[in-house]
């Protein structure tokens, strides 16, 4: 019996140790590492403090500049939306290391290494996945790697399409419609309103999303919304602080409830897709929806190649690229929408030549396909907005083999952070005035926007850009001339210039604006 207890005993205390060996490791020796092979060659940043790095001090600086408005006019808004990453390239240079926990982050700030690391083929800058708390919120396309993603994006090509894109016109139109009479009902003859148009213009595109991707209304898919809401709210704190091992697996109130609204969610699309495909199977037509197409082209891969294989996609991976559809087909264009309206009203002069633009090409009729394509100052302004307010603000992608970039070789493990917005306001890049609104800067395309090739880039780049731009843009160009067609609006006395990240750049107080029927 003794015997046995001493094995047991000495086999935990193997346990133990190869734990504590291993914790420390996490925690200690491999970031020192890490930190000794990169200020090795040169690059300099802030001081890796134990497990936490730069977290604390990320969330309090945060809450600071949170704190703080800026005048109206303002567009130099990347010391308030990314106060670390400011004060790390301000105290360091361009290229400087901050800590996101025990994972030494270099930022990256020069358009032809971001565009490297973007266009990278081969599956050398990998998305990190240091919370495995974010499988509850969204996975799909933009988070699988190597063969999984190639054949999601094979699958899901097909339906953003232009020509597919063109059969949703009909869906774009009428929800925007919908907005425009909702708007014309609460806004008088005479004088102005007062409306805060952030959470007006996230039902709009929620309608779009629904509508386009689902063939339902917003009300049959806010259930969705609703849980998606919730569940960000649930996940940020989690997102601000350093993940411990095995702690998703602890019965914390959060993780309970997260784990609950991701079990409703998955629930009610398994619902709709076995719905939709066993209609699609029954002969039924597939509709001209974003599911149907989806649906009708893993269907098609499976009967190709065959399931035997594992071609085609299964039920739970159409879930996550549904929830996807949800988020991202709302989320940027609702900003985009927003932003927009927001600088349109700081700046009149802009707003009228867009609106003399919009009635030339349409009238009072509802834009279609062909008229958006001869939109040249609609885009300049879409353009100069995705500019200064990208409804990302950063990418990340991390080395899982040594890669040099730039004459720097980054070991395995150090996570990129490419930062859109200091990019995308780098007087280097743009000119003097670079944090000013000025869309004539586009008046020649995007190619010869900025000083520098690559530069510009709201939707990523490489072969992982964002496959919905163009729904996006569709989507923005219908809703704001429909919008100019019948309103035109200024600054409320009531809003506040607050733009802040909580995953996407936000009005931190809403956008109110005054709106007038034309």
């Amino acid at each position: 019996m003794e015997s046995v207890m001493g094995v047991i005993w000495a086999v935990a205390a193997v346990v133990v140790v190869a734990a504590a060996w291993r914790t420390l490791d996490w925690i200690w020796w491999t970031p020192r590492r890490l930190d000794r092979e990169l200020r090795r060659q040169g690059l300099r940043g802030n001081q890796y403090r134990v497990l936490h790095g730069d977290l604390k001090e990320n969330v309090r600086l945060s809450k600071e500049a949170k704190s703080r408005p800026l005048p109206l006019h303002c567009h130099d808004i990347a010391p308030r939306v990314l106060p670390l990453f400011h004060n790390a390239i301000k105290d360091h240079g361009k290229i400087s290391i901050t800590w996101l926990g025990p994972y030494p982050r270099v930022t990256l700030t020069e358009p032809e290494l971001v565009k490297e690391v973007l266009s990278n083929k081969f599956g050398h800058f990998v998305k990190p996945t240091t919370n495995p708390l974010a499988k509850f919120l969204i996975q799909g396309l933009a988070s699988y790697e190597g063969e999984k993603w190639a054949k999601h994006r094979r699958i899901i090509n097909p339906a953003f399409h232009l020509e597919k894109l063109k059969l949703m016109l009909p869906a774009f139109s009428t929800s925007c419609g919908e907005l425009i009479r909702r708007w014309e009902k609460m806004i008088p003859n005479e004088g102005s309103q007062e409306l805060n148009v952030f959470p007006e213009l996230q039902d709009l595109t929620k309608d779009v999303i629904s509508r386009t991707a689902f063939g339902s209304s917003y009300e049959d898919g806010r259930r969705i919304f609703e849980l998606l809401t919730e569940q960000i709210q649930l996940l940020i704190p989690a997102f601000q602080t350093v993940y411990i091992p095995g702690y998703r697996f602890l019965p914390t109130p959060m993780n309970k409830r997260s784990s609950q609204v991701y079990n409703e969610m998955k629930r009610i699309l398994i619902g709709m897709i076995e719905k939709r495909e066993k209609a699609i199977r029954m002969g039924e037509s597939s509709k001209n929806d974003l599911l149907g197409l989806l649906l009708d082209s893993n269907i098609k891969e499976s009967e190709v190649h065959g399931k035997s294989q594992n071609k085609g996609m299964s039920t739970e991976d159409v879930v996550e690229e549904c929830k996807l559809f949800y988020f991202a087909g709302q989320e940027t264009t609702s900003l985009l929408l927003t932003w927009t309206m927001i600088l349109l009203s700081m700046y009149p002069n802009w707003q009228a030549k867009a609106r003399e633009e919009v009635l030339q090409v349409f009238g009072k009729s509802a834009p279609d396909m062909e008229g958006l394509s001869h939109l040249k100052i609609v885009t300049m302004i879409l353009y100069e907005v995705l500019r200064l307010y990208p409804p990302a603000v950063f990418l990340t992608r991390k080395t899982y083999k040594a890669m040099e970039l730039g004459g720097i070789t980054y070991p395995p493990g150090v996570i990129l952070s490419l930062p859109l917005l200091f990019i995308h306001h780098d007087p280097v890049f743009w000119g003097e005035d670079a944090k000013e609104f000025n869309p004539e800067r586009f008046s020649e395309g995007i190619s010869k926007a900025s000083k520098v090739p690559g530069a510009f880039f709201p939707f990523g780049g490489g072969p992982r850009i964002c496959i919905g731009q163009n729904f996006a843009l569709i989507e923005a160009k219908i809703g704001i001339c429909m919008i100019l067609q019948h309103f035109s609006f200024v600054l409320s006395p009531s809003y506040i210039h607050a733009p802040h990240n909580v995953i996407t750049l936000q009005p931190q107080h809403g956008a109110q604006l005054m709106l007038q029927k034309v």
